[in-house]
């Protein structure tokens, strides 16, 4: 379960930015999650909320924005929204598109009180 060790780093984020700023409590995490990232999120959920026992976050709640996946097609030279790594080009049918983007795993903001 890779969301436990993904948790963990977030944990350490979320550990040192509440220090830096003198904050005792984390009320609302808010993560962007790319479409290709590979995260389970129930799985992530769960890990969140064993993994932020006894830190500032503890009982903090957890919120996804999700991320689209990108891609540029090479044959209409166009920046595009793809629903997979293999999908082919949404505007032209063309085959020949590279993922850009959607393996986004990242704190947006956190809420303190």
């Amino acid at each position: 379960m890779h969301e436990m060790s993904l948790c963990e780093g977030i944990r350490e984020i979320i550990v040192n930015q509440a220090a830096r700023h003198s904050v005792d409590r984390i009320s609302r995490v808010r993560l962007e999650i790319g479409r290709f990232s590979g995260v389970e999120k129930p799985a992530l959920e769960f890990a969140f909320e064993v993994v932020m026992r006894g830190t500032p976050a503890e009982g903090a709640a957890l919120e996804f924005i999700d991320i689209p996946g990108r891609g540029w097609c090479y044959d209409c030279m166009k920046d595009v929204t793809i629903d997979d790594r293999l999908s082919p080009c949404p505007d032209c049918g063309g085959a020949k598109v590279l993922a850009t983007g959607g393996d986004e795993l990242r704190i947006k903001d956190m809420e303190a009180q």
